[in-house]
């Protein structure tokens, strides 16, 4: 195991994981009295407990946090807010669609951090591999739900030109 570039990876999957919340709470509250506000929801949820479970798996391996990393991730979803969308004072159907495609891109990446951790886990027995199958499926349903929210929210927006 390379301590330098786990420890970067890691922190670098841990301020993507930070941003990936962050989003996906917003689109929660964005959506709120939408059809897709439980599935929302939901989803938030779950990002976040992969983020607390990203941490768990940092201090097994004995990797601390950079929070300089952490607030790097913050900040950067909060300025993805300031993105022109056709619309001064509120939400945009295209600002959904966006977001949702944002989310979509962090899941995978979230994947395959997953799939990439299994061969250490296997090599160190520190981390267990049942575990990480079990994540790397749950963010494969993510991607599969994300997916799903994305072709109804283009579906609106693009096809029935609904913002």
């Amino acid at each position: 195991m390379h301590r330098d570039a786990l420890r970067i990876y890691l922190n670098d999957h841990l301020s993507g994981a930070t941003s990936g919340t962050e989003l996906a709470r917003r689109l929660a509250r964005a959506h709120g009295s939408s059809p897709h506000a439980a599935e929302l929801r939901r989803l938030a949820e779950d990002i976040a407990e992969d983020r607390s479970t990203m941490l768990d798996v940092m201090g097994t391996l004995g990797i601390a946090p950079h929070r300089y990393k952490v607030c790097a991730g913050w900040a950067a979803e909060k300025a993805a807010r300031l993105k022109p969308n056709g619309r001064v004072l509120r939400r945009a159907g295209l600002s959904t669609i966006l977001e949702l495609e944002t989310l979509r891109m962090g899941i995978q990446g979230k994947y395959m951090l997953w799939r990439a951790l299994t061969p250490l886990a296997r090599e160190t027995g520190r981390v267990g591999t049942a575990r990480l199958d079990e994540l790397t499926e749950r963010a494969r349903n993510q991607m599969a739900v994300v997916e799903e929210l994305h072709l109804s929210a283009a579906d609106i927006v693009l096809r029935r030109g609904r913002t």
